[in-house]
């Protein structure tokens, strides 16, 4: 069971991602709607895994997963992505995200990608 923290702008989306999750038996320790609440709640709860969307207000996911990689080099993010937003994916990924899931999302997808990243 690992701790996880939802960053998505779309209460819909994280309420998808926490049934998921739920049925996965993972525990959601936080849920931001944009870029600056997720690195204040990274800093807060810890999490061991978080998903964060990329398109997003006030900062967006890029910037976002720059902030906690440069604090916390060991932290684990899986970008969500919506279809058609390869080129930022691919800068995530250079920037250290672990992996992405592609909305919308697939349970057993976005679960193989938590194992995997967490393995």
């Amino acid at each position: 069971m690992a701790n996880i923290l939802i960053v998505d702008d779309a209460k819909f989306m994280r309420m998808t991602l926490t049934n998921i999750l739920q049925n996965g038996s993972h525990k959601v320790v936080g849920e931001a709607e944009n870029g600056r609440q997720a690195v204040e709640m990274y800093e807060s709860t810890h999490p061991d895994l978080v998903t964060m969307d990329i398109t997003m207000p006030e900062m967006n996911g890029i910037e976002a997963l720059k902030r906690i990689i440069g604090l916390f080099p060991e932290a684990k993010i899986i970008m969500c992505s919506a279809m058609g937003q390869q080129k930022m994916v691919l800068e995530a990924i250079e920037t250290g995200a672990k992996d992405f899931i592609v909305k919308p999302f697939d349970e057993n997808r976005v679960l193989e990608a938590i194992s995997r990243v967490l393995g």
